[in-house]
């Protein structure tokens, strides 16, 4: 088994890009990241890619309108995208999803930016996803405490039949962007390079493939 690795493309940075290529399966461009080079940069990949533009109440760094937002991940779908994130708060989510869904699949993303809900709270955030058309659910959580983990991985087994992608930001959060692939993720996200994490706590590409490499997976 391999287990999957996303790189996440936070700039322009070719060299960076092309250090990962072997090493991951798909990358994440964020577009809210990058700036407008973002096209370019999507445009050299070889690899699938999600478009992500993530805005800021979700921790991202958008910061033009809703709707020009927006325009920038329809237009990531004429560029070639396999999946685009959608943060399930947006307030015109079952339009864009269904939009998405005619060119690529569809992730639906959530962030907790300031702790991890109780394991009884949880699982209402993925069923919100799936009401609302995910092929993906995204649920990621701030762990303050390292049962936070525990916490957030025990989603894996409520939804054995979904496609989850779920763990916790955060230094106390790692074990859980390890470990969700063995629990069932599709993939987890990793930086490119060390000191340019798009998300605190994230191991960089080439020490997550490690870590696999010496687990044996």
């Amino acid at each position: 088994m391999k287990l999957k690795i996303c790189g996440v493309i936070t700039e322009a940075d070719e060299a960076a890009i092309r250090a990962a290529a072997p090493l991951v399966n798909l990358f994440e461009v964020r577009i809210d990241l990058i700036g407008p080079e973002w096209p370019a940069v999507a445009g050299n990949l070889t690899s699938p890619w999600i478009a992500t533009n993530r805005m800021a109440a979700q921790g991202g760094t958008w910061q033009g309108s809703e709707s020009s937002r927006l325009e920038e991940l329809m237009k990531a779908l004429d560029l070639g995208a396999s999946m685009v994130d959608l943060e399930l708060i947006t307030p015109t989510v079952g339009e864009m999803v269904a939009a998405v869904k005619k060119k690529a699949r569809c992730l639906i993303s959530h962030h907790d930016l300031d702790g991890t809900p109780s394991p009884e709270l949880l699982p209402f955030l993925i069923k919100r996803q799936l009401a609302a058309g995910a092929d993906i659910c995204k649920l990621v959580t701030t762990a303050n405490a390292v049962s936070d983990n525990v916490n957030i991985l025990g989603l894996y087994n409520q939804f054995p039949g979904s496609s989850l992608v779920a763990f916790a930001m955060g230094e106390a959060g790692v074990t859980s962007r390890v470990m969700a692939p063995l629990c069932g993720a599709p993939f987890t996200y990793a930086a490119l390079d060390s000191g340019k994490p798009s998300a605190p706590g994230q191991l960089t590409v080439s020490q997550l493939a490690e870590i696999y490499r010496r687990m044996k997976v």
